[in-house]
């Protein structure tokens, strides 16, 4: 592999040294208090010139000493999916997706998706292996996570006052014919949602094999926006 390509496989921790998030001082967001019945629903389209339109919704289902469980479906003309994902505590994922949003992980070690009270300046990192239901092989998800300051973000469920973060990430590390899949994600969660209310995701990776004539392929290039949410009473 020659320098390009390597750069282009680093993992994400070791890209995280340039990462500066902006937003305006705020105090620290707590962790949501979920109940079954709690759902969200989003607006998703991907891609560049020809766009994948699909309508995603997340719904606490059950809560019990296993974890809080996530009904998670897609549905559009090209897109259709279904699945559980499964959290230790919120922001805390023991199954779900991190990248693509048909697939089901199973981490070996909790991920920290966000470390409530989610505080502007901070930052970490994981790396955990994991089982992609999608592809159907065992990966390493490589991610870090610098939480920002805040903003006002309007989408079509409103506007709100939301905590900014940018997320780094290498996934498919084990991928035959593709280096490592390189993503950089914007959040903002809404302390009144209990959610994210907008996300951006954009994510390159290298062919195997190319050299020096190897070029960034683009893989996604999403934006999901919050159209409505209900929360369960207390």
């Amino acid at each position: 592999m020659d320098r390009r390509s390597f750069l282009a496989c680093v993992p994400a921790v070791l890209a995280s040294g340039c990462v500066s998030v902006g937003g305006l001082p705020g105090a620290p967001v707590p962790a949501p208090i979920y109940r079954v019945g709690d759902r969200w629903v989003y607006d998703c389209a991907d891609g560049f010139r020809v766009l994948v339109r699909w309508v995603e919704t997340r719904e606490v289902i059950t809560i019990d000493s296993t974890g809080i469980a996530v009904r998670v479906t897609g549905v559009g003309e090209t897109v259709n999916y279904s699945h559980v994902e499964l959290l230790q505590s919120p922001g805390v994922l023991l199954i779900g997706s991190v990248y693509d949003p048909a697939e089901n992980r199973r981490f070996a070690q909790p991920l920290t998706l966000w470390k409530f009270p989610l505080t502007m300046g901070e930052r970490w990192t994981d790396t955990v292996d994991n089982f992609d239901s999608l592809t159907q092989r065992q990966d390493v998800v490589n991610r870090f996570v610098q939480v920002g300051g805040f903003a006002s973000v309007s989408v079509p469920a409103g506007t709100f006052n939301a905590i900014t973060m940018r997320t780094l990430m290498s996934v498919n590390v084990n991928d035959p014919f593709r280096w490592p899949t390189q993503c950089n994600y914007m959040t903002w969660w809404a302390e009144a949602v209990g959610a994210p209310v907008r996300e951006t995701r954009y994510a390159t990776y290298l062919e195997r094999g190319d050299g020096r004539d190897a070029v960034q392929i683009r893989a996604q290039n999403t934006v999901i926006e919050l159209t409505s949410f209900s929360r369960a009473p207390g």
